[in-house]
């Protein structure tokens, strides 16, 4: 009797070892979950071109994508009832005028912007995304060369622009070449940052507080770590952060669209890093953009969402996050829905935050759906032997490939 009761108790805990999970001593591992493989696997994309083709057209399909990411970005801020455009100040460059202006970029916030304007005009127009780089003190003057700033934004502009765009304003370069330009801050940078980081006793920008930000490891740590806390914010109202970013980027376009120097059927969209996600965004969703170009950011969630990538410490990843984005679409997806307008993707081969076989399947991903639309030449995909950074040689190309446009 023991014995038949002891063959039992040793099958059903073979059974039980056999088909449950095991017991762990900790629930994350660089700060993922120890399930995130299969959680993973969970996600289908059902709106992405390749799961819909076969189903509906491929206008049908753009239109419903749309929406159903449009439902992803609420509640979103009020549109201006006027954008009530002003210059504040001027300054005569080589072939073009530079112009500090305002304009009501929703019915909330009025912002500051610089709008470069050649001599020759209508002309094409091309709204310049800046970048993230942990770096929120300056914003549009990452593209932008500053004037009638404090001397502190100018020189950390120029160190900027030294560090990811071989020297060069790209901004400037295009203007130059005859291109409206226009670049703005988004929300968290610059004019647009912290309070705390950027106005003095007398209520006025300081350039002495501006400088201990950007001097001082603690006073940094704090502003990075207040991503988070606006990022849990704008949530808890209804709202998330990097919708709210993509629906200025979208005002903005139609702002830089209506304007009387603007010939707006060749309005286009450039950004580096964060920027190029702006741009691929931007270019997906609004009719305004007719051409875009994207470097050093496309990957998939499944090279993104791995235990050694940046985009799982959080902090700045909140500003590219809108909730419930993955459970339609991944990356390539979404900019999948630029098609069939022009688009150029560049990355690196030694950039560390996007893995090359990351980069390498959306490629893939996107060639798939400018094929199927007959539209193999107007995407332009290219790795180059370069770190995460937007070369000179690169942005002559982006140049080439714009005016195509023209």
């Amino acid at each position: 009797m023991r014995s038949s009761l002891s063959i039992i108790l040793t099958l059903v805990c073979l059974f039980v070892s056999h088909n449950c999970v095991c017991a762990q001593y900790y629930g994350l591992e660089n700060n993922m979950p120890t399930f995130y493989a299969e959680l993973k696997q969970q996600l289908t994309f059902p709106w992405s071109w390749q799961s819909k083709q076969g189903e509906m057209s491929f206008d049908a399909w753009r239109k419903g994508a749309r929406e159903e990411i449009f439902k992803t970005m609420q509640l979103a801020p009020p549109e201006p009832s006027d954008y009530t455009y002003e210059v504040v100040e001027r300054e005569q460059r080589d072939g073009y005028e530079a112009q500090k202006i305002r304009f009501n970029i929703n019915k909330w916030e009025r912002i500051t912007a610089y709008l470069l304007v050649p001599s020759v005009t209508p002309a094409p127009a091309v709204l310049m995304l800046h970048d993230h780089g942990a770096h929120f003190a300056i914003g549009k003057e990452k593209m932008v060369r500053p004037f009638g700033v404090d001397s502190v934004i100018t020189a950390d502009a120029q160190q900027w622009v030294e560090a990811c765009y071989d020297g060069r304003y790209v901004g400037d370069e295009f203007a130059r070449k005859g291109y409206v330009v226009l670049s703005f801050d988004a929300l968290f940078w610059g004019d647009r940052g912290r309070k705390e980081d950027r106005i003095g006793n007398d209520g006025n920008t300081s350039g002495d507080k501006i400088a201990q930000s950007l001097s001082t490891k603690e006073r940094k740590q704090k502003t990075y770590d207040a991503q988070q806390a606006l990022a849990s914010n704008l949530l808890q109202m209804g709202t998330s952060w990097g919708a709210w970013i993509t629906w200025d980027d979208m005002r903005a376009a139609a702002f830089l669209a209506q304007l009387p120097v603007v010939d707006k059927n060749r309005v286009g969209c450039l950004g580096f890093s964060m920027g190029a996600y702006r741009s691929w965004m931007l270019a997906a969703l609004s009719d305004d953009i007719k051409v875009s170009a994207a470097v050093c950011w496309i990957n998939d969630t499944e090279y993104l969402m791995s235990l050694s990538n940046n985009q799982n410490k959080g902090g700045s990843a909140y500003s590219m996050l809108i909730p419930g984005i993955r459970n339609l679409m991944d990356y390539p997806h979404v900019a999948s829905l630029i098609c069939p307008k022009p688009a150029l993707f560049f990355n690196g081969d030694r950039d560390k935050l996007f893995p090359v076989p990351g980069v390498e399947a959306s490629y893939g991903v996107m060639r798939e759906v400018w094929h199927s639309q007959g539209m193999d030449d107007k995407l332009i995909t290219k790795i180059w032997p370069e770190k995460h950074f937007l070369n000179k040689a690169m942005q002559e190309e982006i140049l080439s490939f714009f005016d195509k446009m023209r």
